[in-house]
C-alpha cells in the first residue's frame, strides 16, 4: 500500500552574513505528491516518535522548524552533516565510495528498471522536461538484456533438421 505524502526541497542560500536560509524550492514542482511504500512508512512512523521524544527531552530549547529530520533540539540540518552521514555509508555498506549526486541517478534509473513510464518518473523526479530523464536516467547492462530477450521472443526460430541438428548447416533461419 503506498501513502501519499507532500514533499518538497528546499534550497538554501549564504546572504552576506554567512547564515545559511532556507529559500523554497526551485520551481512549482519541487513542492509535489509523491507515493510512499508501506516499509518507508513505518520508518517514519517510528522517526516521528523518536522525534517526539527528543522534543521533550529538549523542553524549551526544541526549535519547532517543519522539517522530517532535525537536530536533536529541532533545527534544520547542516547539509554538511547530511554529505558527510552519506561520505560513511559504502564503507559500512561494504560497497565503493560513490558522490552523494549519484543517488539522485540511481533513483531515476531504478523506475526505469521497474518499467515505469517516463511522464510517470518525470512527476515522482519533479522534472518539468525530458533532457532531464536523458541525463539522470541510465541504460544498464540488464535493461539491454531484457530487452534483447523480449526481441528474441518475437522471432521464429527455425525447425530443428534431425539430420544436422540444432546450430549446424543445412537450414537458413527465418524471422517472423
Amino acid at each position: 500500500m503506498l501513502r501519499e505524502l507532500t514533499c518538497g526541497r528546499d534550497t538554501t542560500c549564504r546572504p552576506a552574513c554567512g547564515r545559511q536560509q532556507p529559500s523554497g524550492p526551485k520551481s512549482r514542482a519541487g513542492k509535489r505528491g509523491i507515493g510512499l511504500p508501506d516499509p518507508l512508512v513505518a520508518l517514519l512512523r517510528r522517526h516521528r516518535i523518536k522525534q517526539q521524544e527528543e522534543r521533550e527531552a529538549a523542553c524549551d530549547l526544541w526549535q519547532e522548524s517543519g522539517y522530517v529530520f532535525t537536530t536533536p533540539t529541532g533545527g534544520p540540518l547542516n547539509p554538511r552533516t547530511d554529505y558527510t552521514d552519506w561520505k560513511r555509508l559504502p564503507g559500512r555498506a561494504g560497497v565503493p565510495e560513490r558522490r552523494l549526486h549519484d543517488a539522485r541517478h540511481t533513483a531515476a534509473t531504478v523506475p526505469l528498471l521497474l518499467g515505469v513510464t517516463e511522464r510517470t518518473v518525470m512527476s515522482v523526479m519533479g522534472w518539468s522536461s525530458t533532457a532531464m530523464a536523458a541525463r539522470y536516467q541510465h541504460v544498464i547492462a540488464s535493461i539491454r538484456r531484457d530487452v534483447a530477450t523480449r526481441v528474441g521472443g518475437l522471432l521464429r526460430t527455425p525447425p530443428v533438421d534431425p539430420t544436422t541438428g540444432p546450430g549446424e548447416a543445412g537450414g537458413s533461419p527465418t524471422a517472423a
